[in-house]
């Protein structure tokens, strides 16, 4: 069954949760594009690998402190053995993250991306984080190429990263969450759907080449699918969301909880 909210469910915005949707919405996407795509062109997910520290928002404390037992060392020329003051050996453990996206590529020209599609993530929303600096290094690869960049935003934190803010005048905030769709034929350019938690998913366009016309998505669908395989049934709506919502809509959330019977 599809989840409460008409849109974005809140609650999956949660670091703990938000994985899960993160990867069903991008293979989704991807299966959804194949499936309209005309020949030539197939859409595939590719992946970002990079090492971090967990963060203690989502992981328990993992550094492990060892100290060794004395050792007795004999140094070479003398009979005499010398005590060791023994190191403390810190251990932290490290997690290797693996971040998802879709690239476009036109069979006709091996390897050649057509248009990327990037769902973000609290990483990519970090100042300071591995995964922020990797994500706008291939933002500003992409921004540089005739390849198309569409990026979804779907976490009302974090620090604004999508490709409009890059600029000295950045999009005014119309929405809790934002697609911004970037043409490599006109740089500088953006096309934005904004929406807030209040509204429905919004129906995108991904662009192809320039004599090609954009193939339609509509989001809401894809996300209902999402929610209903992963997470019916086991969000506990009767607490509030991980990240707060704004009071006019905490009051109508708590509304449309009550109405609907998950409160």
């Amino acid at each position: 069954m599809p989840g409460p909210f008409p849109g974005m469910d809140p609650y999956l915005e949660a670091p703990a949760l938000w994985p899960g949707l993160h990867n069903g919405l991008i293979f989704l996407i991807t299966e959804t594009l194949n499936a309209l795509l005309p020949p030539g062109f197939k859409a595939r997910m590719n992946e970002r690998c990079y090492i971090m520290q967990p963060e203690r928002i989502i992981y328990p404390d993992v550094a492990v402190i060892e100290r060794p037992t004395t050792s007795v060392s004999q140094h070479t020329g003398s009979s005499v053995a010398v005590m060791e003051d023994p190191p403390i050996l810190f251990i932290v453990d490290t997690i290797e993250v693996r971040e998802v996206y879709i690239e476009i590529l036109a069979s006709e020209a091996p390897y050649q991306v057509v248009t990327v599609i990037e769902l973000l993530s609290h990483s990519n929303k970090s100042p300071g984080r591995t995964g922020r600096d990797l994500y706008l290094t291939k933002q500003q690869e992409v921004l540089e190429s005739t390849s198309n960049l569409l990026e979804i935003d779907l976490l009302r934190t974090g620090t604004p990263t999508l490709a409009p803010y890059r600029y000295d005048r950045p999009p005014a905030k119309a929405g809790d969450y934002l697609i911004a769709l970037h043409r490599g034929a006109n740089p500088g350019h953006f096309i934005l759907w904004p929406f807030r938690v209040q509204q429905r998913l919004p129906i995108f366009h991904v662009p192809l080449t320039a004599d090609l016309p954009n193939i339609v998505v509509d989001f809401q669908p894809l996300f209902d699918r999402c929610y209903d395989s992963l997470y019916s049934g086991d969000i506990d709506y009767a607490q509030a969301p991980y990240f707060p919502l704004e009071s006019n809509d905490d009051a109508w959330a708590d509304v449309l909880l009550r109405e609907k019977g998950f409160r």
